[in-house]
């Protein structure tokens, strides 16, 4: 049986990298890869998939509108999927009580989950600021791999 373990495993084989597959609004999928690790969610302390993008991208666009989406890391014939509904966090999108301060250190606990080991954190936070980037929490409802 396959478990977000799994997919812990995959992202430190291969810096993070993963497909990410949303749902367009005319119900087509879209596809784009990410860097997304696992995090615990600041609200339920439940493990998440998860990930950093820049507010206005089509990903946010089409979480915003459909909230299911399906994440997939792979490192050779070894792939683990995480399906579940999303939710995001950031400059327009409030996750319950959380302060700005909070969303900061999430941000940087999936940067870090993602495989990322930024030199200067404080720049990082500007950089993260300046282009209203969003966390998602992919809540997961299926994980499925190969092993």
């Amino acid at each position: 049986m396959a478990s977000i373990d799994d997919a812990r495993r995959l992202v430190e084989l291969d810096l993070g990298l993963a497909t990410l597959c949303t749902v367009r609004s005319d119900g087509s999928v879209q596809l784009t890869v990410v860097n997304a690790g696992v995090v615990k969610h600041p609200l339920t302390g439940s493990e998440v998939a998860a990930f950093l993008a820049r507010d206005g991208t089509r990903k946010i666009e089409h979480l915003r509108s459909h909230p299911r989406a399906a994440l997939n890391w792979r490192c050779g014939w070894a792939w683990v999927t995480i399906e579940g509904t999303a939710e995001l966090c950031g400059p327009d999108d409030r996750l319950g009580d959380l302060d700005a301060d909070d969303v900061r250190l999430l941000m940087r606990s999936i940067a870090q989950a993602s495989g990322m080991d930024h030199g200067d954190w404080a720049e990082y936070d500007r950089m993260v600021a300046a282009e209203r980037r969003c966390a998602v929490l992919l809540s997961p409802e299926r994980i499925y791999q190969n092993p």
